[in-house]
Parts: C-alpha cells; structure tokens; sequence
C-alpha cells in the first residue's frame, strides 16, 4: 500500500480499520435484509469502496461537514453516525435519523456535520458551497467534503459550485468516488476525459487523483486538500479510482460489467489489503483482527435487533415535518 511512510499511529490504524469494517459489514446486513423484504425502496451500496469515505473522514473534526450522495451509508458511518439509527431509518421504523421517512438516501445528522444522504444526482455540490459559504463567513475553520460520482460532474450543479468556490477560496474538498460508471453507462462512453480532477484546471482549482481502494493514498491526500482550505486557499478536487462490487443498486443484474473487470477490481478489494498492511507492519495480530471484527459483528447485530424491535411509524404523523401547512383535511 501507498503511503505507510506517513505518520499515522497504530491507533489511527486500528481506528481506520474499525470503519472500514462498520461500513462492510452494515452494508452486507442490507444486502441480506433487502432480499428478504425487509427494506422498502432502493439501496445503493458501497461494498468496494469503503477506503475512501474512510481515508477521507479521518482527517476530519467532528463540526466539520460533509454531504453524500444516494450511495450514502459509508460517508455516514465513516462521520460517526450512529448505527442503531441508520440501520432503523433502512427497515422505515420510526426510531431511524428521519423517523423512518427519508429511507436510504435521506440519512442526515446535523449534530455531526452530516448535511445528508441525496437523492438526486449532483445535488451536493450546491449544498457543500452553501456549507463553505457558511464556514467562512462565521469565520471557523471548518471545511466540508462534499462525496460525488464521476457522472454528477456532468451536471450544472458541479461546475457551478465548483466556480464559485474558486472564486470565493471556500473551505470545500471535492472527492470524487470514480467507480467507472453512472448506473450502468462506462465512464468511457459519457465523458471525453480519463480523470475527473481534470475538469478542476476551468477553474483554477488543482486536482490529484489517488487509488480509492488504498485508504492510506486517499487519507493522505485528503490531508493536504484539508489543510489547504482550512488555510484559505480554496477547493480542490481528490479523485479517487474506486469499483462498487455490487450493481447501481440491489437487484441490478450488472449484466452490463465485464466478468473480468470484475475478477480484477474484486482482487483489489481495499479491505485484504488494508488487512495485509496491518498483519505485516504488526499493528495487530491475526487474533486481534479476529477480536475486531467479533466486536464490529455485535455492534451490528445490536443495531438490526433495535431496528427489527423498533415500531412502524404512526400513520397520523405523516404530515410532520414538512414545509407545507396544510389547513384543510386530506381527502
């Protein structure tokens, strides 16, 4: 892996290796739980690309902010959501982040700088300038990260924000999640360039492209981007070359990714090798990651038992929390 000359101590380690694992195994409970019936609505997983949410959050501090995508739930665990809460807003229970309304990807937590999980293609980019504006006008140095595909780049929204945050050296980074496709049309056939953080140079913002699936490669450059915009100095961009092992979302036959693209990316599966990276430089022991991953395995049976045990949401609250005032009855 790159980056082991870096100094990170085995607690950090240890840490990143423990999120990574949160997200793995969180999202490999949905997969079952989705087959079952037991979810409503879409879930897009993030199995394959858990070092980037996780290089990239363990820079941050807890007021900082990020905003996420429909393929939300790594970006939320690697901020510190809470399990128990996200796992109750996936089964529709009124004890999940937004009462069981929002589903998968409307997962937010302001308390932890989690401006939300979105929908809608491109919407975090807006959101993370609004964030930024916000940072320096109050005159903190928070910065936000705003977590986007390569195809959301080809949206308004992207070039839009990505303008005005040069323009105003807002504190944003901009990491891109390049798992090859949006939905199921290549990188290759919807855009004209390689690498994403070339679209940067318009305006004048410096982009770096790093291997996604090496958490240090993506934590180290997240460092720099961090510090940059905490100093004044603008946005960047943080490419990072990833692969989603699962479909666009679950029961997405994936007929359209090559068998063997799939063999190789699954071969540089961030986990084993963020694994191998450990066992070899002595950070833990082959039983003290057995201990780990006993212990995140608890943490996520204990947040199905609270979502399973969780009550429906009462039909009369439906109207809660919403913009409009409604005077009249529904009929």
């Amino acid at each position: 892996m790159g980056g082991i000359t870096l100094n990170i101590s085995n607690s950090k380690v240890i840490d990143m290796y423990k999120t990574m694992l949160k997200i793995r195994k969180f999202e490999e409970v949905a997969v079952n739980a989705s087959a079952e019936g037991r979810i409503p609505g879409f879930i897009h997983l993030y199995i394959g690309e858990e070092a980037v949410a996780t290089g990239v959050c363990a820079n941050l501090n807890d007021n900082d902010y990020i905003t996420s995508t429909h393929r939300g739930h790594g970006h939320i665990v690697a901020k510190g959501g809470n399990l128990k809460f996200m796992m109750a807003e996936l089964f529709g229970k009124a004890t999940g982040y937004c009462k069981g309304r929002g589903g998968s990807m409307h997962i937010a937590d302001a308390t932890k700088g989690i401006l939300g999980a979105n929908g809608i293609v491109g919407a975090g980019h807006d959101l993370a300038l609004g964030a930024g504006l916000s940072a320096q006008y109050r005159g903190t140095d928070q910065v936000c990260i705003c977590f986007f595909g390569d195809a959301s780049t080809n949206q308004g929204t992207f070039h839009e924000a990505l303008n005005m945050a040069s323009v105003w050296k807002l504190p944003i980074v901009f990491v891109c999640e390049n798992n090859g496709y949006g939905i199921s049309t290549s990188q290759k056939r919807h855009q004209a360039i390689k690498d994403v953080a070339d679209r940067g140079a318009a305006y004048n913002v410096p982009g770096v492209v790093v291997d996604g699936n090496d958490v240090f490669a993506v934590y180290e450059a997240a460092d720099e981007a961090i510090k940059r915009a905490r100093e004044g100095k603008g946005p960047t961009i943080v490419e990072c070359k990833t692969y989603r092992q699962r479909g666009h979302f679950e029961g997405d036959p994936c007929t359209y990714k090559p068998k063997e693209e799939q063999e190789e990316w699954v071969k540089k599966d961030p986990i084993p090798r963020f694994e191998k990276y450990i066992l070899e430089n002595g950070v833990l022991s082959e039983e003290g990651i057995k201990e780990v991953q006993a212990d995140i395995d608890n943490q996520i049976k204990e947040a199905v038992e609270f979502a399973d045990n969780s009550p429906q949401p009462e039909l009369k609250v439906a109207l809660e929390d919403v913009y409009s005032d409604i005077k009249e009855e529904v009929r």
